[in-house]
């Protein structure tokens, strides 16, 4: 038997939609896999029964597929399914690095970012990325083309999940599919502040880097609630608030010392918009454990 913990991320950072991607130190998934003649799934913890456990129709099913290498494969859930946080490239990555183990199919992580994106594909009808890659190497990931690179920064975040739904699906429809000279201009240098900051741990430029005027307002819509608690941990010391993924979860750049009153600051702005909210206070996490 093989065990596995895999963590959550949190991908775009508003100015790097489909490319920039972080892991988190939490939550986290863990794995566990065991060889078989065919591929079966259970599932337990946050969510469970939101999850198939048809292999078909789960991450971990392709990822099985992709690999060759049936197994059974238990997953108790950390990450919640629709949070905006990787939950389903938790599961694919931690079963990439799992039956790569199990079966000793000698593959780097970098290798298996496509095959946990296979996975991805399950879930949200594409085979991205700037979710898994963060999930297998840790740290904050730069996904561009077939190219992944990784960067070990120390960045220390918030992370708040609502008790609302937002689906992948409606969360990518929304996304604007033509924009102005200006944006792009606003995006690109937007985004190369936040590399730099994740390069020097930088919270300040990082933040500075989460800005976007293009798919973060979209999105932020679809979010009961979001710019009461964007404002609020901006008030409580935050350096840079976005949409996590495709949401409803919201990050926050900031110092150290100012997780906890942000964190508490935007449990109450979600309580303020009659939504009930978890915080995380985080940081950029490694990739995949082996136990």
């Amino acid at each position: 038997m093989i065990t596995v913990r895999a963590p959550a991320t949190s991908a775009n950072l508003g100015s790097g939609f489909d490319v920039f991607g972080v892991a988190l130190d939490r939550p986290a998934d863990v794995v566990r896999v065991e060889k078989a003649d065919r591929t079966t799934i259970d599932v337990t913890g946050y969510g469970a029964e939101y999850i198939p456990e048809d292999p078909a129709g789960n991450t971990v099913g392709a990822v099985a597929d992709a690999l060759d290498a049936p197994a059974h494969i238990h997953i108790d859930k950390g990450v919640r399914p629709s949070s905006g946080l990787g939950s389903s490239a938790a599961s694919a990555a931690a079963a990439a690095v799992a039956l790569n183990e199990l079966y000793d199919r000698g593959l780097s992580r970098k290798e298996l970012v496509p095959i946990a994106g296979e996975g991805e594909a399950v879930v949200s009808g594409e085979a991205h990325v700037d979710n898994v890659a963060p999930a297998l190497l840790g740290g904050f990931t730069i996904a561009a083309d077939t190219e992944v690179t990784a960067v070990d920064a120390d960045v220390p975040l918030v992370a708040c999940l609502p008790e609302i739904a937002v689906s992948t699906r409606d969360a990518r429809q929304v996304v604007p599919e033509r924009t102005s000279m200006e944006d792009v201009v606003h995006t690109i240098g937007r985004a190369a502040t936040l590399t730099a900051g994740m390069c020097w741990s930088d919270p300040r430029l990082v933040g500075e880097g989460m800005h976007d005027t293009v798919v973060t307002p979209a999105r932020a819509d679809l979010i009961t609630g979001y710019e009461l608690v964007r404002e609020a941990a901006l008030d409580a010391g935050a350096t840079g608030v976005t949409v996590s993924g495709a949401g409803p979860a919201i990050l926050a750049a900031c110092d150290a010392e100012d997780r906890k009153r942000i964190a508490a600051a935007m449990v109450r702005a979600f309580a303020d918009a009659d939504v009930q909210a978890r915080a995380y206070q985080t940081e950029i996490g490694r990739g995949v454990t082996l136990y």
